[in-house]
């Protein structure tokens, strides 16, 4: 794999921090032409570095006002993958990890209200094969929501 110079960090931290600005203002912070910046960024896609980019939007303004992240347990681990391809049959889970710990899934639920949260738990999520319990904390309210900084040498 090519390596990660200081010059594709720099990089990185100034698209991570404004996914729309323009190449010309990257490499002007850089100090490079707008080509090396084409170039350089294509080549982090190319290594999966940058695996996507797009506009994020917030699920308040569309009426999902509840966040939740709901601990699951598994009748047996191994029923991850079949459990993990019905939740993602349901559009209100926006994330879904296979954790240690005690819970065999750990998952990102954005629900319109606790009614709604409910029935997404009791009549969806709860009644998949395999799933034998689940707990869910609801999200008062997010504080921090930001990507892995790269540090840069100066």
């Amino acid at each position: 794999m090519d390596r990660i110079d200081n010059l594709d960090k720099k990089i990185l931290n100034i698209i991570m921090n404004n996914a729309r600005i323009a190449s010309k203002d990257v490499a002007i912070v850089c100090g490079v032409s707008r080509a090396a910046i084409h170039q350089r960024i294509q080549r982090l896609i190319d290594m999966k570095v940058i695996v996507g980019s797009g506009y994020n939007v917030n699920p308040k303004t569309l009426g999902y006002n509840t966040c939740t992240y709901v601990g699951v347990k598994l009748e047996k681990g191994s029923m991850y993958r079949d459990v993990a391809r019905e939740l993602e049959k349901i559009p209100e889970i926006v994330e879904c990890h296979f954790t240690t710990g005690p819970y065999s899934m750990l998952i990102k639920v954005f629900a319109q209200d606790n009614q709604n949260l409910m029935e997404l738990l009791n009549d969806k999520i709860q009644s998949i094969p395999g799933v034998t319990e689940t707990e869910t904390l609801i999200s008062l309210e997010q504080t921090l929501n930001r990507q892995i900084r790269i540090p840069v040498k100066d």
